[in-house]
């Protein structure tokens, strides 16, 4: 499985010939940042889908900062953020939106955001901002416990994927002798 996983992850010289990676170099050379086992792995995987959530271009750089605080691999954490891509993320915030309603109790349905209206600009912005603020704290809450329950689910799923692989390895290897 390691095997099979180095080829897609970029290795650690090309982060230390890097020039705008260069005063990093000390702490992104870390060896446990690229060391490829089932509990770096698994930590990478949760690292990443936990990130992959986080608004705009900050994912890779949230998975990264994980990456190095949990000590678990760096590449394959940022690799993991790609699951969120311009078709993935409006179904993601949606679930995430319902997620926080269900969590925080709001049985009110979907509002609609107010049309636009140029001839009254003022107006629609201000009713715009109106029902933005009314969806940024079910939206939060659910982005924080999707992101959590999506990191738990990575985590034990590539523990038990990487056990399993490991099973049938010595299974194989005991019929062979």
């Amino acid at each position: 499985m390691r095997r099979h996983l180095r080829k897609y992850l970029p290795d650690h010289a090309a982060v230390s010939d890097n020039r705008w990676l260069r005063p990093f170099r000390s702490t992104l050379l870390h060896p446990r940042l690229w060391h490829l086992n089932r509990h770096s792995a698994a930590g990478a995987v949760a690292a990443g889908l936990a990130c992959g959530l986080v608004p705009g271009p900050l994912q890779m750089l949230g998975a990264a900062l994980c990456a190095v605080v949990f000590r678990v691999n760096l590449p394959l954490a940022m690799l993991v953020t790609l699951y969120t891509n311009p078709l993935t993320i409006v179904p993601l915030y949606l679930l995430a939106y319902q997620i926080g309603r269900l969590l925080l109790g709001d049985t009110g349905g979907f509002v609609a955001p107010p049309d636009f209206d140029p001839l009254r600009f003022v107006a629609w912005t201000e009713a715009m901002q109106q029902w933005m603020l009314g969806a940024a704290l079910p939206l939060g809450v659910g982005l924080v416990a999707l992101g959590a329950g999506l990191a738990l689910a990575g985590y034990l799923a590539v523990r038990a994927a990487w056990r399993a692989w490991l099973i049938a390895a010595w299974r194989r290897r005991k019929l062979r002798s």
